[in-house]
């Protein structure tokens, strides 16, 4: 990666933090100094662990999910409601493991945020190739539902050099 793309890289992220801090803190002089400084010690940091060559997100393509998460995250949440509800409570509790496609990292990381947000299902141990997930009702398709959403997730991703 050139130095001129790592600075542009550097620079995009830094603008992306102080807006935040500015969104955060207001524009008052004192604390746009110190947003400025933050926001460059931010950039630099995050630069230095997250490399502009490990890949990336399109946003677009992200925000295009929500509506599904939505759906799903409404959908499943009426579905443990009715289930703690109903005076059998119909749960097997239990353990599946999903095999993932994503590699260990930041994108499978995320990959467990999103779908640890959804009723039903935790994430709550992972090895190589597989994350173990904790859920309600083991009887359910909850390994063909993961591996749709993994495929929903992965069209927003875009593998960095070195990263498939």
């Amino acid at each position: 990666m050139s130095a001129r793309s790592r600075l542009g890289t550097a620079l995009a992220r830094a603008a992306g933090y102080f807006a935040l801090w500015v969104v955060l803190i207001g524009l008052h002089p004192i604390d746009l100094a110190v947003g400025v400084l933050a926001a460059a010690a931010a950039a630099w940091t995050s630069v230095r662990l997250l490399p502009p060559d490990a890949g990336h997100v399109r946003f677009v393509v992200l925000v295009a999910l929500l509506p599904r998460f939505l759906g799903q995250s409404v959908l499943a949440g009426f579905d443990v409601a009715r289930r703690a509800f109903h005076p059998r409570m119909p749960l097997k509790p239990g353990f599946v493991e999903y095999p993932a496609n994503l590699p260990r990292g930041p994108a499978r990381s995320a990959f467990e945020t999103i779908t640890s947000l959804l009723p039903g299902t935790m994430p709550c141990g992972e090895g190589a190739q597989t994350i173990e997930y904790h859920c309600l009702d083991v009887g359910q398709p909850v390994v063909e539902q993961l591996a749709a959403d993994e495929r929903a997730y992965g069209r927003a991703l875009v593998p960095g050099r070195g990263h498939g």
